[in-house]
């Protein structure tokens, strides 16, 4: 068990949360919610004991082993990779070095010799002997080849070293297992294992994540930091988001009594917990929401902004046709080679890959950023094009000292300023935010300020590289309604789950013996036979260093 006891924390005259008081026990997993700059990232060190509260104790059953799962993606890059994973249990990485250490020693004493023995008492009581094997499984399940698991892990890429530090993080079945957004840069199948691992765990499970797939398909309760409190509710994601709806509504309607506003919650959550079946947890979800005391539940503070596309103009019968196209790395090695694509009216595609770079690459060369490649693409005489990309820093690197009125207005035909108001409002930027300065912006307000650019635009064909990064769910949520309502197309990358699901009715994946085609749903896609059988043969003569 991890108790919180009366935790607060403010820094100068801001309270972060107050009179945090909080039990999480085992077998249940805990995702921690909250809007950008709440306090979760915060909270979970706290609970780590990276940094401490201003008062109160976070206390935990004694022996209990913790894991965090590491943010430095480079703290270990001079260690073997098996030697990192197995670093995530530091008391038997220590004794299997100690005793290493003796046995390797030709002038080792008897005393030596009689302290590797009490090692080997331990070590073995620790299971160590399964060490290693356990530790190439891990990795093997997370996508990491065999080949690699001997090399340092500054030679492995940047996606497959945050496997590692994951690997590290669940190496032994720690007590309590803390981590900070753990599926980004997780390609899908890896992040389905991490699910279904998650979903199996018999300890405590602490995360923080903007996953909301994830957190649906993991987690038994939801922690809210919001109103300056820490609260903890029974039931995934989706169940808080929509009973926060629900509240919202009927504190709305100030007419209905009070009992009819009871019943309507009680209907709601028979529905729910009948209807709780994605997850392995279900079962124990349903039994924790059918004894929910109404008392626990309160209306969210959350404010979600207004994300809505609307097309100037309905695009033609001609949309955009790719021919030939190829484009080459720094090294001049290929990303991607001889694509040929049609765009069909009303598509919205997704781009998947195992090499990020090739997406990024693609979209940035049809929406004409990047003019060095092979090939040709034409776009229809309609199509009115606005793209989104992963890296925005370019539309803020001018003037540092611009109001955000004034960055807005300069991509503005109406320069009126009530009507960047009205847009920039639709962000959340009201009030004298509207007069910060946009050298000084977070990345998710930078991001809205690009989605304000983008809907002034009113195109028909939008471009968007992992627009979710840096987004809050309460961001999230109204971008995945705004792209699902877009009537014209869409050609989009993201590792969150629900948007790629909702909103996309076609898949391509890039892989190093050309595309995956597919018309359907992205769900569909990951479970498909079909679909298997070609990523098995597109990947199948490539080797893996």
């Amino acid at each position: 068990m991890l108790t919180v006891n009366d935790v607060a924390l403010q820094y100068g005259k801001r309270v972060l949360f107050d009179e945090v008081n909080l039990k999480f026990v085992k077998g249940n997993c805990y995702g921690i919610i909250g809007a950008n700059g709440a306090g979760k990232s915060t909270f979970l060190k706290i609970l780590s004991g990276e940094i401490d509260a201003n008062r109160g104790t976070v206390e935990h059953t004694p022996g209990e082993r913790m894991a965090v799962l590491s943010q430095n993606h480079f703290a270990f890059n001079e260690y073997p990779v098996l030697d990192t994973v197995i670093m995530g249990h530091r008391r038997l990485y220590d004794i299997r070095k100690e005793k290493n250490a003796i046995y390797d020693d030709p002038n080792a004493s008897e005393a030596d010799s009689m302290r590797a023995a009490e090692l080997e008492g331990e070590f073995g009581e620790m299971n160590g002997w399964m060490a290693e094997t356990d530790a190439a499984e891990l990795l093997s399940n997370l996508g990491i080849h065999e080949s690699l698991h001997d090399k340092l892990v500054k030679e492995l890429d940047g996606s497959d070293r945050v496997k590692v530090l994951l690997a590290q993080a669940l190496f032994g079945e720690p007590d309590i297992l803390l981590m900070d957004e753990p599926t980004n840069d997780l390609d899908a199948e890896t992040s389905d294992w991490l699910c279904n691992f998650l979903a199996d765990y018999q300890n405590i499970v602490i995360v923080v994540s903007h996953d909301r797939h994830f957190l649906d398909m993991v987690c038994t309760h939801v922690v809210d930091v919001d109103f300056g409190k820490i609260r903890m509710f029974t039931g995934n994601y989706t169940f808080w988001y929509e009973t926060s709806q629900l509240l919202a509504r009927q504190l709305a309607d100030k007419n209905k009594k009070t009992e009819q506003k009871r019943q309507e919650m009680l209907d709601f959550i028979a529905r729910f917990s009948a209807n709780a079946s994605k997850s392995k947890q279900a079962t124990s979800r349903k039994k924790a929401l059918e004894k929910l005391n109404l008392e626990e539940i309160q209306v969210s503070s959350r404010r979600y902004p207004y994300i809505a596309f609307k097309p100037e103009r309905e695009p033609g019968d001609v949309i955009l046709d790719v021919e030939n196209l190829s484009k080459q790395n720094a090294a001049g090695e290929y990303l991607f080679q001889n694509l040929f694509l049609r765009f069909n009216k009303g598509e919205k595609i997704a781009v998947l890959s195992r090499n990020a770079q090739a997406v990024s690459a693609l979209l940035a060369i049809l929406s004409g950023a990047d003019k060095n490649y092979e090939g040709h693409y034409q776009f229809g005489q309609t199509i009115s094009l606005q793209y989104l990309p992963n890296d925005n820093s370019a539309y803020f690197s001018g003037d540092q000292d611009m109001s955000l009125i004034d960055w807005l207005r300069q991509y503005s035909k109406e320069k009126d300023e009530a009507f960047i108001r009205g847009f920039l409002g639709r962000m959340l930027f009201a009030g004298e935010e509207v007069f910060k300065r946009s050298g000084v912006l977070s990345g998710g307000e930078k991001v809205r300020c690009m989605m304000s650019k983008i809907m002034l635009a009113n195109p028909n064909f939008l471009i968007l590289d992992e627009p979710t990064n840096h987004l809050d769910l309460e961001s999230i949520t109204a971008l995945n309604n705004g792209m699902r309502d877009f009537t014209g197309n869409i050609l989009f990358t993201s590792h969150d789950y629900h948007i790629l699901d909702a909103v996309a009715n076609r898949i391509i994946e890039i892989t190093p013996n050309g595309l995956i085609d597919q018309n359907m749903h992205y769900g569909e896609y990951l479970h498909s036979d079909k679909v298997r059988k070609l990523r098995a043969e597109m990947y199948a003569d490539r080797v893996l260093a």
